[in-house]
């Protein structure tokens, strides 16, 4: 069973550019997407980008997809998801997850999560 644990959130001006970690516990590749998800209060958590657990594939919302990258450093088995022009309605708890299905985006595929970590824009 994979853990992930995130980290790189806190508070931050509009306009920049912090970089979220998520830190996995295995590299088994019976896990196969990775995938980012900000959840605002009082509203699920949604997707934003998603990368093959690889590295080889991406997949972005239309919301960050010229803003946000996510991206693997395979030596630390960590992923990242660097944010980029914050804006405030960019502000949640950011959840890392790891799904068993290729090219996973719905919440309900991921079966792994990490306990999140805050990002809180102001502007």
């Amino acid at each position: 069973q994979v853990q992930l644990v995130e980290s790189g959130g806190g508070r931050g001006q509009a306009g920049g550019s912090p970089r979220l970690s998520c830190a996995a516990s295995e590299r088994t590749v019976s896990r196969k997407t990775m995938g980012w998800f900000p959840q605002a209060p009082g509203r699920e958590r949604e997707f934003v980008a998603g990368l093959r657990w690889s590295g080889s594939w991406t997949d972005y919302a239309e919301s960050v997809k010229d803003r946000f990258t996510i991206s693997l450093d395979s030596a630390r088995n960590t992923r990242y998801l660097q944010m980029n022009s914050l804006k405030s309605d960019d502000s949640a708890i950011y959840y890392c997850a790891a799904s068993k299905e290729l090219f996973a985006a719905a919440a309900r595929k991921f079966n792994f999560w990490g306990q999140g970590t805050q990002v809180t824009v102001s502007s």
